[in-house]
C-alpha cells in the first residue's frame, strides 16, 4: 500500500456558509476548523494545504455557555504598556463578536505557517448578509444549537 500524497493540481477549495444563531462558540468553532483544515476530504495531508473558504453569519446571535461573558480576550500591540484586555460581554456590547470567534478558531488550528493560510479564508459577519454569493457556498448545518435558546 502506498502513501497518498495530494499534488497542486488535486487540491481544490470549496466554499461553505454556517449559521451561527443559536450556535455554541466551541462547536463552531471546531467545526469551522475542521472545514478550514480540510479534514472533511478524503484526500486530507497535514503538510498540504487542501482547506475550503468558511463564511460564518449571524456572528452576533451565537451562544454562550457557562461563565463565557467573564472570560477576557488579551491583545499586546507590541509597545510598553500596550496590553489590552477585553471580555466577551464588552466585545458583544461594542457590536465585535468577530473578534471572539476569530480567537476560538485561531486556538484549534496547528501552530504552523499554513494554520494563517488557512485563517485567511474565514470570512465573519454580524448579519444574515454576505457578498460571497458568487462563489455559491454550501449550507454547513450544524444541528446541536444551545439548550439556551430552547
Amino acid at each position: 500500500m502506498k502513501t497518498f500524497t495530494p499534488k497542486p493540481a488535486d487540491l481544490t477549495h470549496d466554499w461553505y456558509v454556517i449559521d451561527a444563531t443559536d450556535v455554541v462558540l466551541g462547536r463552531l468553532a471546531s467545526q469551522a476548523a475542521v472545514l478550514l483544515r480540510g479534514k472533511n476530504k478524503p484526500s486530507f495531508a497535514p503538510h498540504a494545504d487542501s482547506g475550503n473558504f468558511v463564511i460564518i453569519i449571524n456572528a452576533d446571535k451565537i451562544a454562550f455557555t457557562g461563565n463565557k461573558m467573564g472570560k477576557e480576550l488579551y491583545a499586546h500591540s507590541g509597545r510598553p504598556g500596550g496590553l489590552r484586555r477585553d471580555s466577551y460581554a464588552q466585545l458583544m456590547a461594542a457590536g465585535k463578536p468577530e473578534r471572539i470567534i476569530m480567537s476560538a478558531i485561531k486556538g484549534m488550528l496547528p501552530k504552523n505557517k499554513l494554520s494563517k493560510v488557512q485563517l485567511d479564508r474565514l470570512r465573519i459577519y454580524k448579519g444574515a448578509e454576505h457578498p460571497h454569493a458568487g462563489q455559491n457556498p454550501q449550507v454547513f448545518e450544524i444541528e446541536q444549537i444551545s439548550q439556551q435558546a430552547k
